[in-house]
């Protein structure tokens, strides 16, 4: 069968959406992220494998106009369209459904994501969808459905649909494989991964996942993820943490490497396998004995409390470069209301632990809980600042957001039954991060900018240049300063320094 993985590229005011593989969905300036679409990569890998022909058309990552994405798709001619989905954009996808239901009317639609898992039976009532694939292995669950299509296969759980008589039905939950080892690695051409990227990652990059869901050390005072504002980790793993065995990763970064000369893996695994020491030797092991140590830098999402100094040198060894860390907070009140399991001061020792050993971290952090005073978001700002600026090296950075609580996620219930919501329930597209969604004392936008700024200062700056090695951090400066500037006018201009040292005469949720 002919099968379609697409990405409309649809704009809001000429910004394109951060929408592939992106916990959190915005509108941005900034054209320095353009994130690989992970599942959806393997997703095509399997059904090429298969035999089917596929089509990978990211019109947002590659930024294209609409006249183009169209030619392309009718010169296709597709049989099977998938289309993942995310809160903000879902009606506007719903209305896509329609318009491709016009043009290809024999062709099977199917949507997939984070949103129509916790909703899947909505799409099917508010659009023409055909299918709506549920789970975070909708890989597994799409493969199964262009099988079934093809008159080969049974349907398999995980799917919605209409029965016979136009009512909504179902195949049962979605079931989580673990036989992640049994994928086929990423086809790279076919997925066009030279087109991905981001400012903090140098290149050549390839993204992958040595897992799937967010996993936490024995010796980790929470268990596995459960942070209440975590779409992916509720929706998509079903508060689950599963990994690749490590020869299997090895093996795919070793045909990336000779193949595709990449530079720098980022795996975008939740927690990355940094929680599983045993798994860390045995990668470490593995790359040993393949000779691709010091061929390759490693990036990747990390929890704070899985670091130690026998993990720290374990990473340093395997040729890892920069710790993707989530802050959040400032106050361990809010860490704790999150679910969170950490504290600041064990994210602080862990940020620090990883700097003093030479690893760059790239720190994020959230403004706008409802139940934060300005004294609480203040001290977001200020642990935020102290990390940052600690043993600044080239390519340290950070991130700052406007909270959001997803449909269907914990934090969104809580804020339904608490009345926090400032939007109504199913206004999916003020969930955009342009604006905040929850009542809050503060001003988070500008908090946010405010935040962002902070790699504007001189200390930083300095630090970031006389720490410059090579050309490619010299390229990784220039793309981290171009994607600065684009998000700190998503948020505005930020407060004058007079405005924000001083307690602001407002009062905050009651606790």
């Amino acid at each position: 069968m002919r099968a379609a993985i697409l990405y409309p590229p649809f704009r809001k005011d000429g910004e394109f959406p951060l929408l592939t593989q992106n916990r959190h969905l915005k509108f941005s300036k900034s054209r320095e992220v353009r994130i690989f679409p992970l599942v959806p990569g393997h997703l095509a890998t399997n059904l090429k494998h298969l035999g089917h022909e596929v089509l990978w058309l990211d019109g947002i990552n590659r930024r294209m106009s609409d006249g183009e994405f169209n030619q392309t798709l009718d010169g296709f001619k597709p049989e099977v369209i998938f289309l993942e989905t995310k809160a903000p954009v879902v009606k506007r996808h719903w209305q896509y459904v329609a318009e491709l239901k016009g043009r290809y009317p024999g062709a099977k639609i199917a949507l997939m994501g984070d949103h129509v898992t916790y909703f899947p039976e909505e799409s099917l009532l508010n659009s023409q969808v055909d299918y709506v694939m549920t789970g975070g292995d909708y890989d597994i669950v799409g493969r199964n459905l262009v099988e079934h299509l093809a008159g080969k296969e049974p349907l398999g759980p995980g799917l919605w649909y209409r029965d016979a008589s136009g009512k909504t039905a179902t195949t049962g939950p979605h079931k989580l494989t673990e036989a992640l080892d049994s994928l086929p690695f990423i086809d790279r051409e076919l997925t066009r991964f030279q087109d991905y990227g981001e400012a903090y990652l140098l290149r050549p990059t390839a993204y992958i996942l040595t897992g799937r869901g967010c996993g936490a050390s024995e010796d980790s005072p929470g268990g596995v993820g459960v942070c209440t504002f975590c779409i992916w980790q509720h929706a998509l793993w079903g508060k689950t943490a599963r990994l690749r065995s490590p020869a299997n990763v090895v093996a795919e970064m070793e045909i990336c490497i000779n193949k595709y000369k990449v530079w720098e893996f980022f795996d975008d695994n939740e927690s990355g396998p940094i929680y599983n020491i045993e798994w860390l030797r045995e990668f470490h092991k593995e790359l040993k004995a393949r000779k691709l140590l010091g061929r390759f830098q490693f990036s990747s999402n990390c929890r704070a409390d899985t670091l130690n100094e026998e993990v720290v040198d374990l990473l340093v060894k395997c040729g890892w470069r920069l710790l993707k860390i989530g802050l959040e907070s400032g106050s361990d009140y809010s860490i704790k209301h999150l679910a969170k399991c950490e504290t600041v001061d064990l994210i602080s020792r862990g940020v620090k632990m990883a700097k003093d050993r030479g690893l760059v971290v790239l720190l994020t952090t959230m403004m706008g809980y409802p139940w934060e005073t300005e004294e609480d978001v203040r001290k977001t700002y200020e642990v935020t600042k102290e990390l940052l600026l600690y043993k600044v090296r080239a390519g340290d950075c950070m991130q700052a957001s406007v909270v959001i609580a997803y449909p269907g996620s914990p934090l969104w219930r809580e804020s339904v039954n608490k009345g926090w919501l400032l939007v109504g329930k199913e206004d999916y597209e003020k969930y955009d991060m342009s604006h905040p969604i929850l009542k809050t004392p503060i001003n988070a936008s500008e908090w946010a900018t405010k935040t962002w700024s902070l790699m504007k200062t001189p200390k930083f700056v300095f630090q970031q240049l006389v720490t410059v090695r090579s050309l490619r951090e010299v390229d990784l400066l220039w793309r981290g300063l171009r994607s600065l500037l684009g998000h700190v006018q998503d948020y505005g201009d930020p407060l004058p320094e007079s405005e924000t040292n001083h307690a602001a005469p407002q009062t905050a949720v009651s606790r």
